[in-house]
């Protein structure tokens, strides 16, 4: 017997995300998700899935790997990621992912006219990115090319867009639209017990047959572990650390309750993001006080 408790695994897991939107049999639930999150504005009848692995242009140049990466019937591309945590250079990270399906479309005929397909960069992200760009009240932000006078879209082909799964909160009784009831299972999936009613769509039929942990065969069941071992000990780092910046403030000034909070979790062998978080420090910052600290 295994030893999780859960009837459906976590989509916010690396396992649990690729085997629900990342395999060719499960294709009509990432076509279904996509046009709810589109909503009408792209339709989505048919996705081929790419190699999600990517060289750059030498053997020391950086790669990419996509957790799912696909072409649409007329050759958008379209990068979809979960992000667990706030890393450093976030949005520098996404730019840089959508330079692959990007450069990839060049054609070595002298006669390319440089014509490019759409490009789509979809983060679904368990934290709340606190962008100064965006509208704090909205969960999901779409990113183009714009003039700044006119706010008018310059350049169409190239879509980013962010989804704060973590700052979604409506219960079962209050899912309205597909889109809802999409984040909800994102969210919310591993906490089930039961199907619940506003989930009886008959695509979500394949969802709940897919994500029951009681069918998998035990490689399954090691891999799905490993990545459910993973993602807890990301959530706990970052736990433990707000934990820790807010025990602190109680107790010292403010310059002091950084610093000791930051030794605390140098000790614990956090890394810049998670005491950044901890401490609400920019990470230039906290990178400085790591220097200054290892002096004393």
């Amino acid at each position: 017997m295994n030893g999780i408790e859960e009837r459906y695994i976590s989509l916010l897991t690396d396992f649990g995300f690729k085997r629900i939107f990342g395999t060719a049999p499960n294709k009509d639930l990432l076509i279904n998700f996509l046009n709810s999150l589109f909503a009408g504005k792209e339709v989505i009848k048919d996705v081929k899935y790419l190699n999600t692995e990517h060289f750059g242009d030498n053997a020391s140049a950086r790669k990419a790997i996509f957790d799912v990466y696909c072409e649409g019937e007329d050759g958008e591309k379209f990068i979809v990621e979960m992000q667990n945590a706030y890393q450093d250079f976030f949005k520098d990270r996404s730019l840089f992912y959508s330079t692959f399906p990007i450069r990839e479309q060049a054609k070595k005929s002298a006669d390319w006219d440089f014509k490019l397909s759409r490009v789509y960069t979809v983060a679904l992200l368990n934290f709340d990115m606190k962008e100064e760009a965006f509208d704090k009240k909205e969960i999901t932000h779409t990113v183009k090319l714009c003039d700044i006078k006119t706010n008018k879209v310059f350049y169409k082909k190239l879509d980013f867009i962010y989804v704060e799964i973590a700052k979604f909160k409506k219960k079962e009784d209050e899912l309205e639209t597909l889109y809802d009831k999409w984040l909800f299972v994102l969210k919310n999936l591993y906490k089930l017990e039961r199907r619940p009613k506003a989930l009886r769509d008959k695509v979500f039929d394949r969802l709940f047959k897919e994500a029951e942990i009681a069918t998998f065969t035990p490689e399954e069941l090691r891999e799905y572990e490993d990545s459910l071992k993973a993602y807890r000990d990301i959530k706990n780092s970052i736990d433990t650390a707000r934990r820790e910046g807010h025990m602190e403030g109680r107790v010292e000034g403010e310059a002091q309750e950084k610093n000791a909070t930051i030794k605390r979790l140098l000790a614990s062998g956090a890394s810049v993001d998670i005491i950044a978080i901890a401490t609400g420090l920019p990470h230039d910052e906290v990178k400085h006080l790591i220097v200054e600290i290892s002096k004393e």
